[in-house]
């Protein structure tokens, strides 16, 4: 027979405790893993990057900057993600396709998954007009070509990309190559140059392609056509 118990005063608050066997088998929850996607309110401050492209095609320069966001942070779970991207410059010839190709990329940025393939289609496009080289004999096919460049350098940057670097004995092999293929034409060049009869190398498009024990072969990327 149950107790009965008389209450003489106004109840204010009450809880339901559970028996001892339902709060032992209760887990703690895992915070959710939060995923970049288009309703992620932006904060206060970001933090990015600021990229200068310098071409002969203005006598003004590009300025890139590309803000990211960081997801889950102080947790095993932390990533940082691209989330905007602006683009500034005193030349005002290309203003207008340069405001619309920024406001379509920071959706793409904003809208989640995988996002790397921006940087390959914009270094694909090409310039009817021809494009251009830059320091160090690197052909660059169009400006969007370039921004698209900046993007790709900075995906590495954050760990979104990896890097294809060569190794300590590809890039030996290749300095020696190099030396031997200037010893024989009686010639040198500057630092991070390549030789000026360089052919155009098609994976890297870079101005380091040289003819060496018969076979085409990159200075900068160590493509060679013999495999």
């Amino acid at each position: 027979m149950s107790n009965i118990v008389s209450i003489n005063k106004k109840i204010t608050r009450f809880s339901v405790v559970k028996p001892e066997t339902e709060q032992k088998q209760e887990e703690p929850k895992t915070p959710e893993i939060e995923h970049m996607h288009e309703n992620v309110s932006r904060p206060e401050m970001l933090v990015g990057g600021t990229y200068k492209i310098k071409t002969p095609l203005s006598d003004h320069a590009l300025y890139i900057t590309i803000n990211d966001i960081i997801l889950n942070p102080n947790t095993d779970h932390e990533v940082r993600r691209p989330f905007e991207i602006f683009i500034n410059s005193k030349n005002m010839d290309h203003f207008q396709w340069v405001v619309a190709l920024t406001r379509v990329i920071s959706a793409v940025f904003r809208k989640g998954g995988d996002v790397t393939f921006l940087a390959e289609e914009l270094k694909a496009v090409f310039d009817p007009k021809g494009g251009y080289f830059k320091s160090g004999g690197r052909f660059m096919p169009s400006l969007v070509a370039e921004i698209g460049d900046a993007i790709e350098s900075h995906m590495k940057t954050i760990g979104l990309l990896q890097s294809e670097e060569l190794s300590d004995a590809q890039k030996q092999i290749l300095a020696e190559k190099r030396k031997e293929y200037e010893q024989s034409k009686g010639s040198t060049s500057e630092d991070g140059e390549f030789p000026e009869s360089a052919q155009l190398c098609m994976k890297c498009y870079t101005k380091a392609m040289i003819l060496m024990d018969g076979c085409m072969t990159c200075l900068s990327c160590g493509n060679s056509k013999c495999g």
